[in-house]
């Protein structure tokens, strides 16, 4: 072993998820033989997909959702039709998945602007039964005034910002909302105790009312009640997830989350992100609470790194611009990659998601080309370690907050 797999060896294990969307992150990919866009919009498409994923033990998989069309403008629609437009909705995606998956953690995205947190703490509390335990959230906000305009109970002033600085008031103020309706959440997953059900025939008690708790939350965005009428999921408290490009998304991740997705673009970006995350989780009061920070990567993976750049000219040519990312943009071979994620994991990264630009063709990539070169290196499992997403991220269960001590 080399003195740098020696290295790479010594650390943690790295952990390592792909975020599916329609046909892959190239607006382009859906014209690739490999897409298969005629069935986008079907259940055996994304079982497919998450088996795949499942196949190369990665740690989870999350699902892209929004509430108005995709568009290649950030604030409006472009009217295009030359693009993937059109979702199935990822909460139920990921229920109608889970039971044909046994081990990958699922992460739909919710959008919390224009959602209720009693809704979605059913609903993922009910992926996580679905699920035995795998069952997450991508908390996400939508500062779209057409996404609003879809609801009718707000209005959402036009915010250029949001699209470079995330930092904007109207921003904060979302991003604010998001804190508390994760809060509420994870107080409604709390408000059955573990053992609140007794289900004993001979004595006529199904529940035990005293292990049923109001939540009592009474905030500037929410006044909730409780208790949930779903029982406490199987993971106590499932996986909590953000992406976030600046400060004040940063400090939602530090608050609430159980996991932050950033997007470096190298090594020393990455290491003055995480110490960001890690200054605002001491001011929050979690410091001695583990959270996890991994990097957001598109991929254009192919054995030969002119295969892969070629293929990325091929899709660009397919559109009015070449493609841009948030997120950096890696254009090469499996090898090639993994010294990438392993420099970027030495600046403080626990894991990375990456987002295949061709669903058909980067997918296989990553779960028979990477994770291989990953555990030649020793630093990625070889077989599953636990069967919960909590428990394969190293995360404890926790105890309901409400349960007497």
């Amino acid at each position: 072993m080399s003195p740098s797999s020696s290295s790479a060896a010594s650390l943690p294990p790295l952990h390592l998820a792909v975020a599916l969307d329609g046909t892959g992150w190239h607006p382009a990919s859906w014209r690739e033989p490999v897409a298969r866009p005629r069935e986008l919009f079907t259940a055996g498409y994304w079982a497919d997909l998450v088996a795949e994923a499942e196949r190369g033990l990665l740690d989870f998989v999350t699902f892209e959702d929004g509430l108005g069309l995709q568009s290649s403008h950030h604030l409006e629609l472009d009217g295009r039709t030359d693009q993937v437009r059109g979702r199935l909705d990822a909460v139920l995606i990921a229920s109608r998945v889970a039971p044909l998956s046994r081990h990958i953690g699922l992460v739909p995205t919710v959008v919390a602007t224009h959602t209720e947190p009693f809704h979605i703490s059913k609903a993922i509390a009910t992926l996580d039964y679905v699920s035995t335990g795998r069952a997450g959230l991508r908390v996400q906000i939508s500062a779209r005034p057409h996404e609003a305009d879809h609801f009718g109970r707000r209005t959402v002033p036009p915010v250029e910002e949001y699209a470079e600085g995330y930092d904007s008031p109207v921003v904060t103020e979302l991003l604010d909302e998001a804190a508390d309706h994760v809060e509420v959440v994870r107080r409604l997953w709390d408000s059955w105790e573990d053992d609140a059900e007794i289900r004993d025939v001979a004595t006529g008690r199904f529940v035990d009312r005293d292990k049923l708790h109001h939540i009592d939350f009474k905030g500037r965005h929410f006044d909730v009640k409780g208790p949930s009428i779903t029982p406490r999921p199987p993971q106590g408290q499932p996986l909590v997830t953000a992406l976030a490009h600046g400060t004040v998304p940063y400090r939602l991740v530090a608050r609430r989350a159980d996991l932050g997705h950033v997007t470096p673009h190298d090594a020393d970006d990455a290491r003055a992100i995480v110490a960001e995350i890690r200054a605002e989780q001491e001011n929050a009061g979690r410091a001695a609470e583990p959270l996890h920070v991994f990097g957001d990567l598109v991929v254009f993976l192919d054995d030969d790194p002119a295969e892969a750049a070629a293929r990325r000219d091929r899709l660009d040519a397919l559109t009015p611009e070449p493609y841009t990312s948030d997120a950096r943009v890696f254009t090469g071979t499996p090898a090639q990659l993994a010294d990438l994620l392993l420099e970027l994991r030495s600046a403080g990264l626990t894991g990375f998601r990456l987002r295949p630009a061709v669903l058909g063709h980067d997918l296989p990539a990553i779960t028979r080309g990477l994770v291989p070169e990953l555990q030649r290196r020793g630093v990625f499992r070889t077989a599953y370690e636990a069967d919960t997403l909590r428990g394969l991220l190293g995360l404890a269960r926790p105890a309901s907050r409400y349960a007497a001590v």
